[in-house]
């Protein structure tokens, strides 16, 4: 794979060595906010995703990068030049993305939008208490642009922005002015500059008092209020201005748009007039009531004066409209920009709607519709337009995008696009299947997703490009940890949510099917697909469990009359159609069409589940759960195939927070709250296990989040809450010994995953993922193999800090090796990460060690 445009690199010399880590892929979903999403004139998409602002790029369907920066989540984003700013984005190499987060911070960002490049500018002076809810702005010159931004603190501040449009320029930030808006919160704002008066801006605000306020300035940042718009009845969640627009013979008309949670969209038109008396000041002090249509309040600004009249009131949504937005202009010859009079509006009721005036009759109608279909889409939370017209982006409830596109050649066509999909939820675990074809990832948004690399129809030389391929689990409960069962046999995983039972599934047929299209590799059970009977899985309307589909029961005719409940019965949610994908599922279809068949609950554990593995032979699956006591932490052990409980392991006081079994399944591995690390050595027998505490000591001053084996020995590494990692050895199988301590972390070690590279000289990669988002990789070599003879000293330095633009922005909770398919040193590896950033991350990391 050839790094595309964009990628990013981390890398170290050490000895003349060369290690460095390259992005792979970043899943993510969209914080569930309003105004989160922003469709740059640069083509690329920016959303928050926790604290991070990520980038991704439509055409290529993936996200190229996340930006840290932030301490809270990130709820807007805003993109400068705007896509209305045509003349400015002309021959532009840089252009400035504005981010706000929810606790009043607003930072700056320089993005190269030919090169790939982005870097962090600036962040604006603290003017905001409270948490950012809108930003809006428009370039007034080349490299001059005035934005304003509102909080629920009931402040709109006016800011100047100096953007350079070249690569090497600075960004300048400045205040002009400060807005209060009263006590009820000011949640949408648009910026338009006024048309004739070149110096002279209007300012749209609207929230919670059903009111559109319109103030009037000039550069100088100087707003005064002009006059206030009503009809709407309830909160005003989106404001768009035009760009003028000359109609049949009049001056030059500005229209506003706005959505609010009434249902409605109304267009207001503003037509300019010259102000020649004092009279007209006067009216400016009116109103517009419901009744008065046509003629509502006039405003002056400068020399001329405003006539607001409402335009047209659109009635199709039937839920609250969340957004609404102008399709952007098109350039023409000269100096000119044409402003289509098409407005694409998203709403709660899972629908997107493109409104057009009808050629005869000049009403607003409603030209085109997409949405979701499907019963488990809660909603739009905002509907963007790709700078050129031609696509459309929403994102929804469930942190998803949604994109379709007009193919069409001679008539609208608009089809649905392939766009990045992730946990809308901090990551909790995720696990390699065991040959290594996909990843698997458990979230608190209470999805598994699975992951893997899309081959099928793609040319040789290509970027080959991740995307979410199936989403096995859709639960009830937030999802805690996941195991896959390593061995022959179907694909197996067990999970553990904020529930005492752990659930079993096998892979259908549909998913088998669908990952030999997406990985063009054989598959990799020892049986033909002709003994896997399960087609795929139903969700059940109440229950948390999900039923199996039988290949052989796919045919019966539909289940719309198996029913006698009235149409809104719960119990009248449609089966599930599971589908072999030739391409890339979309949103929907993985919500609905991909799950698991649940086959096993295993019932013991007394709290929510917390932690689970599985031994490398698939014999074994060893559970803890959340303890504040002896008993309840125990350690349970489960028998693959019968699923019986095997064991109870005693040994920690408060929750065990992670277990491995060794390479060898000799030893099992725990560590937990109390500080303190167990060994087991653990043997299978016909009747079930043997079980022995060979070792218990406390090793750390602090939690202990995490423990690996060394693939090569019995050599083992900890990594605690007190910033320290320690490489530990268990000798003749009945005591542990301190072999080294890493230096000192900059933060609590939350995630260590051991990669051995070299059996002779037992040398390995260690990863240590951090609190603060951070990814280290060290070479541990030396110390004694199993099986092998003497001890040579170990060895341990660090070969690698990942650069923090490839890292996570917060607490690291996994790290995952791939097992490698090559023995050679030299063969790339693959590194798979999951944090509370709500991003899913693989590295490939290159270079002896």
């Amino acid at each position: 794979m050839s790094p595309a445009a964009g990628e990013q690199l981390s890398g170290s010399h050490r000895e003349g060595r060369a290690v460095e880590a390259r992005r792979v892929f970043i899943g993510a979903g969209c914080n569930r906010v309003v105004n989160n999403v922003s469709w740059g004139a640069c083509g690329l998409v920016a959303f928050g995703t926790q604290n991070a602002v990520a980038l991704f790029s439509p055409l290529r369907g993936e996200i190229v990068t996340t930006l840290p920066g932030h301490k809270a989540p990130v709820n807007c984003t805003l993109w400068l030049p705007t896509k209305k700013d045509v003349l400015q984005v002309r021959g532009r190499e840089t252009h400035c993305l504005l981010s706000g987060s929810a606790d009043g911070t607003i930072m700056a960002w320089k993005i190269g939008s030919g090169k790939g490049e982005w870097s962090h500018a600036l962040q604006l002076p603290g003017m905001h208490k409270k948490g950012i809810t809108c930003l809006a702005g428009r370039m007034v010159s080349d490299t001059i642009a005035i934005f304003a931004s509102t909080s629920s603190d009931g402040i709109v501040v006016i800011w100047e922005i100096a953007i350079e449009p070249t690569p090497g320029g600075d960004c300048k930030v400045s205040c002009l002015h400060s807005l209060s808006v009263g006590l009820k919160p000011v949640v949408s704002l648009s910026l338009a500059v006024l048309p004739e008066q070149g110096g002279h801006l209007i300012l749209a605000m609207g929230g919670l008092d059903h009111k559109i306020h319109i103030y009037c300035g000039d550069k100088a940042g100087k707003f005064i209020k002009a006059c206030e718009l009503k009809g709407h009845s309830d909160w005003i969640r989106s404001l768009d201005f035009s760009l003028p627009v000359m109609m049949g013979g009049e001056k030059h008309n500005l229209f506003l748009v706005s959505s609010s949670q009434d249902r409605t969209i109304r267009i207001w038109k503003m037509t300019s007039e010259t102000a020649s008396s004092g009279s007209s000041v006067q009216l400016g002090k009116r109103t517009i009531e419901m009744t008065s249509y046509i003629e509502g309040p006039l405003f002056v600004a400068g020399s001329t004066s405003y006539q607001v009249s409402l335009e047209s009131l659109l009635v199709g949504h039937d839920d609250w409209v969340y957004s609404v937005e102008w399709q952007p202009p098109t350039l023409l010859t000269g100096d000119g920009a044409h402003q289509p009079m098409s407005i694409l509006s998203a709403s709660m009721d899972k629908m997107m709607m493109i409104w057009r005036p009808e050629k005869n009759t000049g009403l607003w109608i409603n030209s085109v519709t997409v949405g979701e279909l499907s019963h488990s889409a809660l909603g739009f939370y905002g509907g963007h337009w790709q700078p050129d017209g031609r696509s459309i982006l929403a994102h929804g409830y469930g942190g998803s995008f949604h994109m379709w596109r007009d193919v069409g050649l001679d008539s609208e066509n608009w089809q649905p696009q392939i766009v990045p999909s992730g946990h809308f939820a901090p990551v909790s675990d995720l696990t390699w299947a065991r040959s290594g074809q996909y990843l698997l990832s458990v979230s608190h948004d209470q999805t598994t997703r699975i992951f893997a690399p899309w081959r099928n129809q793609v040319n040789p030389g290509d970027m080959i490009y991740w995307r979410e391929i199936a989403r096995p689990q859709i639960h009830g409960h937030d999802l805690n940890c996941v195991t896959f069962i390593q061995g022959s046999g179907n694909h197996r995983f067990v999970s553990g949510a904020d529930e005492k039972v752990s659930r079993v599934f096998e892979a259908p047929l549909s998913f088998l099917k669908t990952l030999q299209q997406a990985t063009l590799l054989k598959p990799d059970i020892s049986e033909d697909f002709d003994n896997v009977q399960v087609l795929g899985a139903n969700m059940s309307a109440l229950g948390l469990s999900q039923k199996p589909i039988y290949t052989h029961a796919a045919v019966k005719e539909s289940p719309s009359g198996n029913s006698n409940d009235g149409p809104d019965s719960m119990e009248t949610i449609p089966d599930a159609v599971p589908t072999v994908f030739t391409e890339p599922p979309v949103e929907d279809q993985l919500a609905w069409n991909t799950l698991w068949p649940e086959s096993h609950k295993l019932y013991g554990h007394g709290n929510e589940l917390f932690s689970i593995c599985c031994d490398y032979e698939g014999k074994l699956v060893a559970s803890s759960c959340k303890a504040q006591s002896a008993a309840v932490a125990e350690i349970w052990l489960w028998e693959v195939g019968t699923w019986k409980a095997v064991g109870r392991l005693q040994s920690h006081n408060l929750t065990v927070t992670e277990m491995e079994f060794s390479r060898d399944n000799a030893f099992l591995l725990s560590v937990s709250r109390d500080r303190q690390l167990s060994i087991f050595s653990i043997r299978k027998t016909e009747e079930g296990a043997e079980h022995r505490l060979v070792a218990k000591l406390e090793a750390h001053k602090r939690i202990i989040w995490a423990c690996s084996w060394n693939p090569f020995g019995y050599e083992f590494a900890t990594g605690s809450r007190d910033k320290s990692v320690k490489i530990w050895c268990v000798e003749d199988a009945s005591s542990v010994k301190l072999l080294a301590i890493l230096p000192q972390f900059r933060d609590s070690v939350t995630a260590l995953a051991w990669m051995g590279r070299d059996r002779a000289s037992n040398a390995g990669i260690l990863a240590v993922g951090m609190d603060n988002g951070l990814i280290e990789l060290w070479s541990v070599s030396g110390g004694r193999a199993a099986g092998s003879t003497p001890n040579t000293p170990l060895s341990v330095a660090c070969v690698l800090q990942f650069d923090p633009l490839l890292c996570h922005v917060s607490t690291v909770h996994r790290l995952r090796w791939q097992e490698p398919s090559s023995t050679d040193e030299k063969s790339a590896l693959e590194l798979a990460s999951c944090g509370a950033d709500h991003t899913v991350r693989v590295f490939e990391v290159r270079g002896s060690i």
